[in-house]
């Protein structure tokens, strides 16, 4: 059986930071609700604000920190990505078309072909 490798948050101080900014994103959701009365501004406000500071807080621990280097080798790796031409791109598409033509006109005739065997020659019901 092989071994998987499960990251987990190590130190006091990054799990706190995890705890804290699910408490904020909690803290924000329950704020938006409780402050219904005092009218729409207020609500998303104390939301936005409450998510700014989960998020905030989040990059500030090791598992955000590895997030941040996570995204930034994927822009890395996205720009090392040799990206097709135009003419290539076109190209590529004319012959997906072209199948996908080629296949509707065999599948049509298979079934045309299917349905003449046996309902004409097998069965004998004449439409």
């Amino acid at each position: 059986m092989a071994t998987t490798q499960v990251e987990t948050v190590t130190t006091g101080a990054d799990k706190a930071k995890v705890g804290g900014a699910i408490a904020l994103v909690i803290a924000g959701l329950a704020a938006f609700y409780m402050l219904g009365k005092q009218g729409q501004v207020a609500q998303w406000g104390a939301l936005i604000v409450a998510l700014i500071a989960a998020v905030a807080v989040f990059f500030t621990s090791e598992p955000g920190k590895e997030f941040i280097a996570f995204g930034r080798d994927a822009v890395k790796e996205t720009k090392k990505v040799v990206w097709p031409t135009r003419k290539e791109s076109i190209q590529m598409t004319a012959y997906v078309f072209g199948f996908v033509v080629i296949m509707a006109i065999f599948l049509w005739l298979t079934d045309k072909t299917l349905e003449w065997v046996f309902y004409d020659l097998i069965l004998g019901w004449k439409k």
